[in-house]
């Protein structure tokens, strides 16, 4: 099975779901979130994490996740910036299913304070 790597910039509270879920899964997303958005690149992530997480809460993450190839193709990516800024952009209430295609655990692998 092919699987695409991809990262998501969090902060403290969705870290701390992510984690009691043993690492395997995102929370649901909150009301005025319609959309979950994992980034293509580690370098943005990080500018997110670095950039808004911190200012936001104090701290930012960044973790890494693999999702099975195929399925993640159903998904448009969208330049929301730059050439490299670039998101894959999961309705709210596919993100059961989502989760359900992850291979593997969710990774921490960067905190910026």
């Amino acid at each position: 099975m092919e699987t695409v790597t991809l990262w998501r910039p969090t902060g403290p509270k969705e870290l701390a779901l992510v984690e009691a879920s043993g690492w395997r899964a995102w929370p649901p997303r909150l009301p005025d979130q319609p959309i979950f958005y994992p980034v293509l690149n580690e370098e943005y992530a990080i500018m997110i994490a670095r950039d808004w997480n911190v200012p936001a809460s104090g701290v930012g993450h960044v973790t890494r996740f693999a999702v099975q190839r195929e399925f993640a193709a159903r998904y448009p990516v969208r330049q929301v910036g730059g050439r490299d800024i670039l998101e894959l952009w999961v309705p709210a209430e596919e993100l059961d299913l989502f989760n359900q295609h992850l291979v593997g655990p969710i990774e921490l692998v960067h905190t910026f304070r």
